[in-house]
């Protein structure tokens, strides 16, 4: 199982330990924070991109990930680098089975012919009214199971 999880913008709420127990890997989504991924580590080895409010230059954030997990292709950006990232435009622009991406604050699954974007919301202050969260993804053979969890605020 993967933990994702963007816009922790410096906080790690007590309740993502909770909600990320037992990953085996965590993908942050980008606008990090000082001091996050050290406290992500504690759950998983962590692999993070840089959101707009990041410093471009942190050896610890790339501009993107390209990976594979169980023959599965998954690609994680912020999504700013489109402007306002829909699943449309993020399905445009990169060729992955699940694209993973923040920016928006709005935790969203869609799947479109086979392929799937996922945005597990905000996991850190509560902005826009809404409640924060990160998501869980478990993929077998070729089928990929993506669940929302809400944090405890």
């Amino acid at each position: 199982m993967i933990g994702l999880i963007a816009d922790t913008h410096g906080l790690v709420r007590p309740s993502v330990f909770d909600a990320l127990a037992g990953v085996e890997l965590i993908l942050h989504a980008g606008d990090v924070g000082a001091g996050v991924l050290d406290e992500l580590r504690t759950i998983a080895p962590v692999k993070a991109v840089y959101g707009n409010t990041d410093a471009p230059g942190d050896p610890e954030l790339s501009e993107s990930i390209e990976m594979r997990h169980q023959g599965i292709r998954i690609h994680v950006s912020h999504g700013h680098e489109l402007g306002s990232p829909t699943p449309v435009k993020l399905l445009e622009k990169y060729d992955a089975d699940v694209i993973v991406y923040g920016h928006t604050h709005r935790q969203l699954v869609v799947k479109t012919d086979e392929r799937w974007t996922v945005n597990p919301g905000a996991a850190g202050p509560r902005r826009f009214k809404i409640q924060p969260s990160v998501a869980r993804m478990t993929i077998r053979g070729k089928n990929v199971l993506i669940e929302i969890v809400e944090l405890a605020t």
